[in-house]
C-alpha cells in the first residue's frame, strides 16, 4: 500500500489535480546491444504519458552486484523525471518496457537484456509482494548512486538520505566506470 488508507486519492482536493512528483528510475543492461536497450528504454519513458524526463545520467560500465559469477558486466544510468502517475502505474510501465527488450524473470539476479528499476516515486512508500519504495536497496547501490548524483547532486532517497552521502559511504565505487565514449540521445 502506498497510503495507510487505500481508498485516499493523492489529489488537491479543490483544483482535482495530481501533484507533480519526482520519480527516479535505474536502468541496466548486460545482454545483447546494452547501449541500444538503455537508449530504447530511456525513449519509452519518454514517450509515457504524464511522464517527462528532466534529466538522464551518462552510461556507466560496472561491475555485476550478485548472479553467476561469469555474468557479463553491465551498462547502467539513472534518469530523473517528473510524473502525477501513481506508483503502481510507473512500474507496470518499467515492466511492460522490459519485456519489450526481452526481459526474462526465470532467475533472480540472472543477466539480463534490461532492467528497468523504480527507484522512488515522490514521498511515497509503498511495501507490497511485488513493488517496495523507496527502492529498498538503492540507497547500498554505487551503480545507481553514482550515476544518480551526477544529475540531481541534491536529491534524497525518502528515509534513507541525502545521494551524495549516500554515493560518499557506499562501496564498490570502483566497479562503477562512467563511459565517455557511449551517448544517449535525450532530444
Amino acid at each position: 500500500m502506498s497510503s495507510p488508507n487505500p481508498y485516499a486519492i493523492d489529489a488537491d482536493t479543490l483544483s482535482g489535480m495530481k501533484p507533480l512528483r519526482k520519480v527516479v528510475y535505474s536502468l541496466g543492461s548486460n545482454l545483447g546491444d546494452r547501449l541500444n536497450n538503455l537508449q530504447g528504454a530511456v525513449d519509452a519513458i519518454r514517450d509515457t504519458p504524464d511522464v517527462i524526463v528532466v534529466d538522464v545520467s551518462s552510461v556507466y560500465e560496472t561491475e555485476p552486484v550478485g548472479g553467476p559469477a561469469d555474468s557479463p558486466s553491465f551498462l547502467n544510468l539513472v534518469v530523473v523525471a517528473e510524473s502525477t502517475l501513481e506508483p503502481r502505474t510507473l512500474l507496470e510501465r518499467a515492466q511492460a518496457i522490459e519485456d519489450a527488450f526481452g526481459r526474462e524473470r526465470e532467475e533472480k539476479w540472472a543477466p539480463r537484456t534490461l532492467d528497468v528499476d523504480l527507484i522512488m516515486v515522490g514521498n511515497s512508500t509503498a511495501e507490497t509482494d511485488d513493488m517496495r519504495l523507496p527502492h529498498p536497496l538503492a540507497g547500498e547501490r554505487a551503480f545507481v548512486l553514482l550515476p544518480w548524483l551526477e544529475v540531481d547532486a541534491r536529491g534524497e532517497i525518502p528515509g534513507v538520505g541525502r545521494i551524495s552521502e549516500l554515493a560518499a559511504a557506499v562501496s564498490g565505487t570502483d566497479g562503477v566506470v562512467r563511459r565517455t565514449d557511449l551517448e544517449i540521445e535525450v532530444d
